[in-house]
């Protein structure tokens, strides 16, 4: 073994190293191209991270799987917590899934990954070998401030490239805030932190709505969603967004009633806010108290 070598913590030497010495100076060549100096984090997030690295070998070039080094760092958090996941209750499937490593068809500032898979079935049978694309996005956080005085919430709007893609003549969106879980935080510190950079607000007590994949069908997303309780004064609502991430995020200030109404007349057109909206139609009357 090379002084360089010696030099991966053990956790992830085997992963970046593989099984056939004759690969493992390129591989680790290729490894510490991507990290450029960087740190891993310890233990298992850090074997998982190596792990997203190096299953681009051979694949993506090191300057550009460097590029996304920090939405990696996201997938790589974002696997752990999968990881303790809730035990299946009302579920029946087995969990019994056989699949070769994920190849990357694009890496961005998201990722879309090839999937060569088979699971089994409610019949006890295997299934035929599928192919899907999975669109790697890592963890999110949802937070509706609400004030329980004043009886009115935040909602923010913006500019949003999905409802572009589709075609929508008007792709901005009613929302309420969000953003990615960076590494290394909790998702009610992430709710918290976004709170500050998208609406300048300082949030109470957090109440948690629900945590769910939007999407699965098709995307790895999941998110965390809250209602915060929250002081909204007149005047509040303002223009924030980090400059640097081309944001410009206007807040809303609205009554129960006016959220009701909008609501109701389908201008809310994305998941996280409707659920939320709902959770709090339901919940008003308590955290009124």
């Amino acid at each position: 073994m090379t002084t360089e070598a010696r030099d991966v913590p053990p956790e992830v030497r085997a992963v970046v190293l593989g099984p056939d010495p004759a690969e493992a100076a390129g591989r680790l060549a290729f490894f510490r191209d991507v990290l450029q100096g960087a740190a891993l984090a310890e233990g298992e997030e850090g074997r998982v991270l190596a792990t997203l690295i190096m299953r681009a070998y051979g694949r993506l070039p090191a300057e550009r799987v460097a590029r996304r080094l920090s939405s990696l760092r996201v997938e790589a958090a974002s696997r752990m917590r999968a990881a303790g996941a809730r035990r299946p209750g009302l579920r029946q499937g087995t969990g019994e899934v056989e699949a070769g490593p994920p190849e990357p068809l694009h890496a961005g500032f998201f990722a879309v990954d090839l999937h060569r898979l088979r699971h089994r079935r409610f019949d006890g049978r295997f299934s035929d070998p599928l192919t899907r694309e999975v669109f790697v996005v890592g963890d999110a956080v949802t937070v509706l401030p609400y004030d329980p005085v004043r009886d009115r919430v935040l909602l923010i709007e913006q500019f949003r490239v999905g409802p572009f893609g589709r075609g929508d003549p008007l792709p901005w969106q009613l929302e309420a805030i969000a953003g990615r879980i960076d590494p290394g935080e909790t998702p009610e510190a992430a709710a918290r932190r976004e709170a500050v950079e998208e609406a300048g607000l300082v949030l109470g007590a957090l109440e948690k709505v629900a945590e769910y994949y939007p999407t699965p069908g098709a995307v790895a997303e999941y998110l965390y969603s809250y209602v915060a309780l929250c002081d909204l004064p007149d005047g509040v609502a303002g223009v924030f967004g980090a400059a640097d991430e081309g944001e410009d995020i206007k807040g809303h200030l609205l009554s129960f009633d006016r959220l009701v109404e909008v609501l109701a007349s389908g201008e809310i057109g994305n998941a996280p806010l409707l659920l939320t909206a709902l959770w709090l139609q339901r919940e008003r009357a308590r955290l009124r108290r």
